[in-house]
């Protein structure tokens, strides 16, 4: 999906011969997904990756389902998820299906002691709060509030943050995340009337090769289990690579609103895709300028998909107040819209400094009994007169 880029050491053409100074063979790896067919990198190791040590018994990760009342309007306090201090134990499942699973997270800590590895699906991180370094075999990625961290299956990983005072919110898709379609046409390269382009990708950067042998424990996740597994070698010994598959940072503050005359629908928002499911950005914009024009949306049926809001920061238009962090689920079969007042009220309005993600799947959402946790009481019944 990213444009080409390259770090590092590589030689002249792919399968071919390219050696260490002592005249061993670098160790060459193709990472691609869906086969040989979708894009790749090639990666070159100073040992190979596949030198395992010891496999330990897997821990089951699969979330709790509610089975009960699905059709139902719901929102969480998703900032009411404690924080915890290990990255990995501080994901809570939220919402799943068979084609994604979107979790949030309180990290206090930096990965220090392990890597980690998910064989099941692309990841999508929005970082609500906080900031550090993303370090992977590909090399370095800053991060911070407002960031999109976009990781491919099978990118080796670790996280460190700046402080403890982390949100995330996280995306796994068990398809590969990618622009939308409608942005790039029969080319690769992001086109005129996209929203963003290349120059608003973070690639890579800072190489570190580590040379050095010992135990190396990489977590990895595959079909809801996280098995450890520990290498003998250190996973980010990369001398080069290059190629367009590998992970990234775009920043929802470089998102390009597209405005109009009259109120405009969701997909103008759509910032990713996969399969079965878009990830969008409402960002600061000018509202609608005709002169009759309603800024807020009507109201509107998602016959077909479910619709998550997450609401990072401002006041959202269509709403009298939503909290940080709040996050809405608007099944589909079901109208949905402004609450009481929200349509009126934006008449005249100028402009929104709103941001938020919204997730629309095409498949039903199923809640987690942990995000039960952190539900808004009644929050189906918000649309009624007088009740916020």
């Amino acid at each position: 999906m990213p444009h080409y880029h390259t770090l590092g050491q590589i030689p002249p053409k792919r399968h071919t011969q390219f050696r260490r100074p002592d005249g061993e063979l670098y160790k060459e790896e193709l990472f691609s997904t869906e086969g040989f067919s979708n894009v790749y990198s090639l990666l070159y190791h100073h040992y190979p990756p596949t030198a395992i040590l010891n496999v330990g018994q897997p821990l089951d990760l699969k979330a709790e389902i509610v089975t009960d009342m699905e059709m139902l309007h719901r929102s969480f306090q998703s900032f009411d998820v404690d924080p915890v201090d290990d990255f990995l134990e501080s994901r809570v499942v939220m919402l799943t299906n068979n084609d994604l699973q979107i979790a949030v997270a309180a990290p206090r800590k930096s990965m220090t002691d392990y890597f980690y590895k998910n064989g099941d699906s692309d990841e999508v991180i929005f970082v609500h709060k906080g900031s550090g370094t993303f370090k992977s075999m590909y090399g370095q990625l800053k991060f911070k509030y407002g960031d999109y961290l976009v990781i491919p299956r099978g990118t080796v990983y670790h996280m460190e943050f700046d402080d403890e005072d982390n949100r995330l919110l996280i995306v796994e898709s068990h398809s590969p995340v990618v622009y939308p379609k409608r942005y790039c046409g029969n080319f690769d390269q992001l086109l005129e009337h996209s929203p963003y382009c290349e120059r608003d990708i973070k690639q890579p950067q800072n190489l570190e090769t580590i040379i050095r042998e010992g135990e190396f424990l990489i977590k990895i996740k595959k079909e809801d289990k996280l098995y450890p597994y520990t290498y003998k070698y250190h996973p980010y010994c990369l001398i080069g690579w290059d190629g367009c598959h590998y992970p990234f940072v775009f920043s929802i503050h470089d998102f390009e609103p597209i405005t109009g005359r009259i109120h405009l629908p969701p997909p103008i928002h759509q910032t990713f895709e996969g399969f079965n499911f878009v990830i969008c950005s409402f960002v600061p914009r000018l509202y609608d300028y005709h002169p009759d024009s309603i800024p807020a949306p009507y109201f509107h049926s998602n016959i077909d998909s479910d619709e998550v809001m997450y609401y990072v920061d401002g006041q959202f238009m269509s709403k009298t107040h939503v909290d940080k962090g709040q996050m809405s689920l608007h099944p589909g079969g079901i109208p949905h819209g402004p609450t009481p007042g929200a349509a009126e009220n934006s008449i005249g309005k100028k402009g929104t400094e709103e941001l938020a993600v919204m997730i629309d799947t095409f498949k039903p959402l199923r809640a987690t009994k942990a995000a039960l946790k952190t539900e808004i009481k009644d929050y189906h019944l918000h649309w009624l007169d007088g009740l916020k």
